[in-house]
């Protein structure tokens, strides 16, 4: 059974942000707001997480995980950025989107993509995101909270705890969440590919 922490969007309690990260340190599987939509995240190294993920979304291997960064220096050790592209992706952060990048030898293997050796990461603008990532000191490995056959993502956290009671370990419950998913742009190409358009602007990349 999940355990349920109602906190606060703006100030979240540190007590609450500290079990959770417990939990994740722990190999916990957690329903977390971001400024897009809620997430599901687990520790970069769980393997058992990333396949429990999969079966929740029933993802194939081919799927983009994203790591979830708490700052630009943390983004920087997992994926090579060339000056232009930093400038670009600098601009847009903290915000909702998720940059498609070549991955450094600290991104394990299963978590790029088999032959673009590709990653995604963000860095969300929401205060319960930030709180939980500083208090792990490292990203999260991350996948929005989309269920299989349902074209919108659960962006209530009682319904999450209701419907995924027993397949995650917590849900933060800040009711200030998105509801629509980031913008993806690949940048691991000669020109930015806008893959997905969602919550943040395209429009800064395009053109």
């Amino acid at each position: 059974m999940a355990r349920y922490f109602d906190v606060h969007p703006d100030n979240p309690q540190p007590r609450a942000i500290g079990q959770v990260a417990e939990m994740i340190q722990d190999g916990g599987l957690v329903a977390y707001p971001t400024d897009s939509c809620f997430a599901l995240g687990c520790q970069l190294g769980n393997k058992a997480g990333l396949e429990r993920i999969r079966e929740i979304r029933h993802l194939d291997d081919r799927h983009h995980f994203t790591l979830v960064c708490r700052d630009f220096a943390q983004l920087g050790k997992f994926v090579h950025i060339g000056n232009a592209v930093f400038r670009s992706i600098k601009a847009a952060t903290p915000g909702s989107y998720t940059f498609i990048l070549p991955a450094t030898r600290d991104v394990p293997r299963r978590l790029m993509h088999p032959k673009k050796k590709t990653v995604g990461v963000r860095i969300p603008e929401h205060a319960v995101a930030q709180a939980l990532l500083a208090e792990l000191g490292e990203p999260l490995l991350s996948s929005t909270l989309l269920l299989p056959d349902e074209e919108e993502p659960l962006t209530q956290g009682w319904e999450i705890k209701e419907r995924l009671d027993h397949a995650v370990d917590a849900v933060i419950d800040s009711s200030d969440c998105g509801t629509e998913p980031t913008t993806v742009i690949d940048f691991s190409l000669p020109e930015p590919e806008i893959v997905r358009r969602g919550a943040g602007d395209p429009a800064r990349f395009e053109g």
